[in-house]
């Protein structure tokens, strides 16, 4: 979505003096935490090679996710490159990101950093001025590390020109140093117990007031980080929280509109946000037992010899999950995948199968290998 002046009287003028029911949340938030817990349960069995190369991608992709949200695709590669060399680990000789990539990645690593350092006027303006560093907005230049200063207040519109859908209208530029302040002052207190609720709120409150004339979604959720990390720690880079906003986008700017028109309590939202923080936990777990798997399945295998290409293959297809490559790993796929030639691809395949690491299905050209474990080799092809 984008913003645009428009004159408008402020919604929340009695803001934070929001309430919702604490018997609701506290049930939903229950789940929430359990899904939590087994997830760093089972970080907690990886070695911290494995557990920094899980956090380098779901960073990756919380970093795409969300640039998606608002529209902006990036490279991948760049952005895992560029995370590698900060965590030090994985490939870290990829392309060079661009200045307001780097500067997004800044900010996300500076809120897990320095989570428990105070939020202030000046680190946001320095987080604003990171993600903006031309002074451009695409071709709209905009006041940059500072509020905004319009006149008028700011619509928050999606749709094409002339045929634009407002959803929200945002406070008068004049009131947003007064309403940052009292945001800030309520952050920096940590006045609410449970920290995940506190994120819901700090998001809600944030995305409400738009203290900036462009690219308040973005350091709103980095607000999400913040407060993540002060709760788990580095663990909190396993939760890809943008990217299950970015899968649920739309339900994510309803609930997100629903919450901004005026009602003081805001139950559903604190109810759908700490449901998505379950969500992103339970997807993270998956991600973790895949890990595992494959780290015992080099253990039991670790001393099988292969060649570079058999072993760039397994590692494919372990990745990959148990349905994950579709129709299973076949003579043609391998020569793709590692520039054989057809009878050496047809050879290590059945090497492979003979070691015990694939399991073959079919025959002649419906000839398919799936990796050697429980659950991952279909019945029937």
């Amino acid at each position: 979505m984008k913003a645009r002046a428009s004159t408008y009287v402020w919604q929340h003028p009695d803001w934070p003096d929001l309430r919702y029911d604490r018997v609701r949340v506290g049930e939903v938030l229950a789940k929430a935490r359990r899904a939590q817990g087994l997830v760093e349960g089972k970080l907690a069995a990886l070695g911290i090679e494995q557990r920094l190369e899980l956090a380098a991608e779901a960073w990756s992709q919380d970093a795409l996710a969300t640039s998606a949200i608002e529209g902006e695709r990036l490279d991948l590669a760049a952005v895992r490159s560029s995370v590698a060399r900060r965590l030090g680990v994985g490939r870290q000789d990829g392309p060079s990101a661009p200045r307001n990539v780097e500067g997004l990645l800044d900010i996300m690593d500076d809120a897990v950093q320095r989570c428990n350092d105070p939020l202030t006027h000046e680190r946001l303006h320095a987080w604003h001025a990171a993600l903006f560093p031309t002074g451009y907005s695409g071709m709209t230049k905009i006041r940059v590390g500072g509020y905004r200063e319009h006149a008028e207040p700011m619509q928050i519109v999606s749709g094409r020109l002339g045929r634009e859908e407002v959803h929200y209208e945002a406070p008068p530029s004049g009131r947003v140093p007064e309403e940052m302040d009292r945001l800030l002052r309520w952050f920096n207190a940590a006045s609410e117990p449970d920290t995940w609720v506190r994120a819901a709120l700090a998001h809600l409150w944030f995305e409400t007031i738009h203290p900036f004339e462009d690219g308040n979604g973005r350091l709103g959720r980095v607000l999400v980080d913040l407060l993540l990390a002060r709760d788990s720690g580095e663990a909190s880079r396993q939760f890809r929280t943008s990217q299950r906003l970015l899968d649920r986008r739309r339900d994510y700017y309803a609930n997100l509109e629903r919450a901004q028109h005026g009602d003081p309590d805001v139950t559903h939202w604190v109810c759908w946000f700490v449901e998505q923080m379950q969500a992103a936990c339970e997807e993270a777990s998956t991600v973790v037992d895949h890990t595992l798997v494959k780290a015992r399945f080099w253990l039991d295998h670790g001393r099988t010899t292969l060649s570079e290409r058999q072993r760039k293959v397994m590692n494919l297809l372990l990745d990959a999950g148990p349905g994950g490559f579709d129709g299973g790993m076949s003579t043609k796929k391998y020569e793709s995948v590692t520039g054989a030639s057809r009878a050496t691809a047809s050879r290590e395949l059945i090497d492979l199968e003979a070691m015990g690491l694939l399991q073959q299905l079919g025959g002649g050209r419906s000839t398919r290998y799936y990796v050697n474990l429980p659950g991952w080799v279909p019945e029937s092809t």
